[in-house]
């Protein structure tokens, strides 16, 4: 390709409100560009870095055994309904009528519309087992579109779905997968996580897996341990304060009772640290959240976060939010800031690293002002529900080998493997006759990657102040030529036969034959993040050229002939 023709405008400066590196630079080199919030064009730099990774993933899909196939991305609304998932999605299901005034969504995901294809197509075991999968585009309205391909209303995905005759198919099924996610990420030289997680909106039965590139930009918190190999998301991860055995009673005996004393407007966590000068360790906060049509309050220490997906999973709800003041005033008596544990109407569920404590506690006194010191975990108020209801720290015990500890870090989620089991083919009926004659539901698996997200997670690990450094393996091509001058004859033509020979060999390569100076064609150059650039300089006439690699920066003056050599190897290599 010559750049010349290529539909590529480079910009010097990124838009303001492009946070991420990958967003600024896919934009300032001309790989994407916005049509509204969350909603991208993929330009032709940007369409062949993509259309490379479909196929990685789509070679990974086929060895695995997987069959590739093409769904709807307008969905009846009625199969989410059916699912139950119509009110879990809310207002992300970007919904629409036809002109019959028949509701549809447009798909954020397929797991409706593939189990009501399965089921009316397969009805005995002999059909089993078998995974579908496609690569197409998704949408979900975000309440809050941001760092560019990272969080989109748009987006390309690939998904899987296994169909089983029985669990040990689908152990199988979400083996031969996560194995083929690793091929997948290892080929685009990702630095990734496998973590526990949670399954969320998605739901199911059995294990999941979150697949994160490790970056600072992530939106999700990894936990991994120092000593082992335990990796969860901070949804997931597990606090060990909760291990001791838990009897109902606290020994109260020399324990001081309970002191109210007065704290005019001080409502925070902050402010009794300052005001009291005690450790938030010290500090007993008492959450009033709504789950439904259920009022709960939640008991955690000062330095702890209540972490809403647990609580979530232990009263079985969909969903668990921060109660509004008036509720918070309505079960408390007294405005938010002053809640605590004792003589609440609610149930109580109490954080392990609270149950386990004797504590001398300091907490709301569900009074305007007040507070109360001296309270016992126990005496005072009842642990009868108790659980792991809190984030874990930087430093807590790990909870699979208990000798190492918890460190925290940020990543992307760029890949997802569920274990659905029955929870969409008994909704839906997709059932099947077993070997007596037997009804059974078929037992599922999904499987996800981002696509247009991967890109963007590449390019998070992938750059420098200059501009990105492409893997080999799926940069939009292998090698830049670049003439210093192309009005230079010996340049233009010594550059114009490394091009000619070079493309004929089968190596991708773009040749910047533009009158541009030579400053402006290294810019751009360095921020499109061709791993090999070529430069023809004033050496021409010698038959040598530079031969330079992006990665690493490194450089060496190198005879034409040679320069044919060394870039095969080097791409071989990788």
């Amino acid at each position: 390709m010559k750049q010349s023709q290529l539909f590529s405008m480079t910009y010097r400066e990124a838009p303001a409100d492009a946070e991420a590196a990958s967003h600024q630079l896919l934009l300032k080199a001309g790989y994407i560009r916005q049509l509204a919030a969350g909603v991208y064009s993929y330009l032709p730099l940007g369409w062949r870095v993509l259309r490379k990774l479909d196929q990685i993933i789509r070679e990974e899909m086929d060895q695995a055994g997987a069959q590739e196939m093409l769904m709807p991305a307008m969905q009846p609304i009625e199969l989410w309904e059916q699912s139950g998932r119509s009110s879990v999605y809310g207002p992300e299901l970007i919904r629409l009528q036809d002109r019959h005034d028949r509701e549809f969504a447009l798909g954020p995901t397929h797991e409706e519309v593939v189990t009501a294809l399965v089921r009316n197509e397969v009805n005995s075991y002999r059909k089993l087992p078998f995974t579908l999968y496609q690569i197409q585009t998704k949408f979900r309205d975000e309440r809050r579109p941001r760092f560019g391909l990272l969080r989109c209303r748009e987006f390309l995905m690939k998904d899987a779905y296994s169909f089983d005759a029985d669990w040990e198919g689908l152990d199988r099924s979400y083996a031969s997968m996560y194995e083929a996610y690793i091929r997948i990420f290892n080929r685009v030289g990702l630095n990734y996580r496998a973590v526990e997680a949670d399954a969320g909106s998605i739901g199911g039965e059995g294990g999941t897996h979150e697949f994160m590139a490790l970056a600072d930009i992530g939106e999700d918190t990894i936990v991994s341990c120092t000593h082992c190999d335990y990796a969860a998301n901070i949804e997931k991860a597990e606090s060990v304060s909760g291990l001791s055995a838990l009897d109902g009673s606290v020994e109260s005996s020399a324990k001081p009772e309970p002191e109210i004393f007065h704290t005019p407007g001080i409502r925070t966590i902050e402010q009794l640290v300052r005001s009291l000068n005690v450790p938030s360790s010290r500090l007993l906060k008492t959450m009033i959240y709504q789950a439904g049509d259920e009022v709960v309050a939640v008991l955690i220490r000062g330095d702890h976060e209540v972490n809403e997906i647990k609580l979530t999973n232990y009263l079985g709800s969909e969903t668990a939010v921060i109660a509004d003041a008036d509720t918070v005033e309505r079960v408390t008596g007294a405005p938010s800031g002053f809640a605590g544990p004792i003589g609440l109407a609610v149930k109580v569920l109490v954080d392990y690293s609270v149950a386990n404590d004797e504590n001398d506690w300091i907490a709301g006194a569900n009074r305007k002002d007040y507070h109360i010191r001296h309270i016992q975990s126990g005496r005072d108020f009842p642990i009868e529900h108790a659980g792991d209801f809190r984030n874990v720290v930087e430093g807590d015990v790990c909870p699979k080998c208990a000798e190492g500890t918890l460190n925290l870090s940020k990543g992307i989620e760029i890949g997802h493997v569920f274990k659905l089991g029955t929870k969409y083919s008994e909704k839906l009926n997709a059932s099947f006759a077993d070997q007596a004659g037997l009804t059974r539901n078929i037992i599922m698996g999904c499987y996800g990657i981002g696509v247009s997200r991967l890109m963007s997670a590449i390019v998070e690990q992938n750059h420098d102040k200059e501009g990105m450094k492409w893997p080999i393996a799926i940069a939009p091509f292998q090698v830049h030529v670049v003439p210093v001058s192309a009005q230079d004859p010996f340049q233009s033509e010594l550059a114009n036969q490394l091009y000619e020979r070079l493309r004929l060999s089968g190596i991708e390569t773009l040749l910047d034959d533009r009158e541009e100076r030579a400053g402006v064609k290294f810019k751009d150059s360095d921020l499109m993040g061709i791993p090999i650039r070529i430069v023809v300089g004033k050496l021409a006439n010698q038959g040598l050229v530079e031969l330079k690699l992006r990665e690493d920066g490194d450089n060496e003056t190198v005879n034409i002939e040679d320069v044919y050599v060394k870039v095969k190897d080097w791409i071989g290599n990788r």
